[in-house]
C-alpha cells in the first residue's frame, strides 16, 4: 500500500515546514499590526436590574 510508505511524503512535509519556518514566517512577523491594542481601560456602563412583571 503506497499510503504507508513515508519516504516521499516525509521529505515534502519536512521541506515545506523548513521553508515556512526559515523563510516565510520571519517575513510575516516583520509586518506591523494594523490594529495595535490600546492601553485604554474598558468602560463599564451602569446597568439597572430587570423588573419582572410576574414576580
Amino acid at each position: 500500500m503506497p499510503q504507508l510508505n513515508p519516504a516521499p511524503w516525509f521529505f515534502i512535509m519536512l521541506l515545506s515546514w523548513l521553508t515556512f519556518s526559515l523563510l516565510i514566517q520571519p517575513k510575516i512577523l516583520t509586518f506591523l499590526s494594523t490594529n495595535p491594542p490600546s492601553n485604554k481601560k474598558p468602560t463599564t456602563s451602569a446597568t439597572s436590574p430587570w423588573t419582572w412583571p410576574w414576580t
